[in-house]
């Protein structure tokens, strides 16, 4: 099944996709599509109805697309998870997952403009595939009991200044959590539709070049040991994001000068079964 929330900033109602590809108006079913929703039985008793067919549709399907979830409770981003990338950053594989963090209120909508911050001129893209949490996880044992506590999987593009990642001390954190810079959407695909998340392409361009054509079978660490080791060092409640990590072809791997991103550019982003995104670059106010 494939969730949404559709309409104007801060008034987007949930929707869902049905059989026919018609956007169908879930608002007098469900509240939210958060936690709360994706812990529940709210998922089955939505299913049902979407399969049933009388569904009122959106009154209008070219709305705009919001983020599919609400506002998470965190996101848990990983770093240098894919072999190309990090040779491409010309760093070693990683031996544990690298974690850190992303402020919850860079998520937007999938084709909501992208702001680059007051004084970068490193502004980077980074496809990625987001997993959603819908159960809570805490020190799970297993990849079955990882993966189990899978709500559904997104598109996430996990913007990054570098300048502000990488040189000026301290944290990843304040590189990675700028206004707008994680794009999340268009649908929260739930688990049951996709059966193995090692096997999505990811592809990224700007302005029609194509910049990353990557796949999730050469992550370092893979989905379900993702979910596992995070709940080693923290509870993961419903509703929480784990971005997994970028292929090759970010801007801070291409040969100087590195085309960061600048006011103006287009990006346009897909992964295989979870639709596409496109954002215009602006600058902050």
């Amino acid at each position: 099944m494939k969730l949404l929330r559709v309409g104007a900033i801060g008034q987007e109602r949930p929707a869902a996709l049905d059989a026919h590809g018609r956007l169908v108006d879930l608002s007098d079913l469900v509240v939210e599509i958060d936690g709360a929703f994706l812990s529940g039985d709210g998922v089955e008793v939505v299913r049902a109805a979407v399969e049933g067919g009388d569904l009122p549709l959106v009154a209008d399907p070219e709305t705009r697309i919001g983020a599919p979830i609400a506002r998470p409770g965190k996101i848990v981003c990983v770093g240098l998870n894919y072999s190309d990338h990090a040779a491409e950053t010309a760093a070693q594989p990683p031996t544990e997952p690298i974690l850190f963090m992303k402020a919850p209120n860079t998520v937007v909508g999938p084709n909501d403009q992208v702001l680059i911050p007051r004084g970068s001129v490193k502004t980077d893209w980074e496809v990625e595939l987001a997993v959603v949490i819908g159960r809570t996880a805490r020190y799970l044992e297993s990849d079955d009991a990882a993966l189990a506590c899978v709500a559904g999987y997104a598109i996430s593009n996990d913007l990054s200044e570098r300048e502000f990642q990488l040189e000026r001390g301290g944290q990843w954190d304040k590189g990675k959590s700028c206004e707008t810079f994680n794009p999340l959407g268009p649908w929260l695909v739930t688990a049951d539709e996709v059966p193995d998340p090692q096997q999505l392409g990811l592809r990224l361009t700007v302005n029609g070049t194509r910049r990353q054509n990557g796949s999730t079978k050469t992550m370092i660490f893979g989905v379900a040991e993702l979910i596992r080791y995070v709940s080693q060092f923290m509870v993961l409640e419903p509703g929480d994001v784990i971005n997994t990590g970028t292929p090759a072809g970010v801007a801070l791997g291409q040969p100087d000068p590195k085309p960061y991103l600048r006011p103006g550019d287009v990006i346009e982003i897909e992964i295989d079964g979870l639709g596409a995104q496109r954002q215009t670059v602006g600058a902050a106010a």
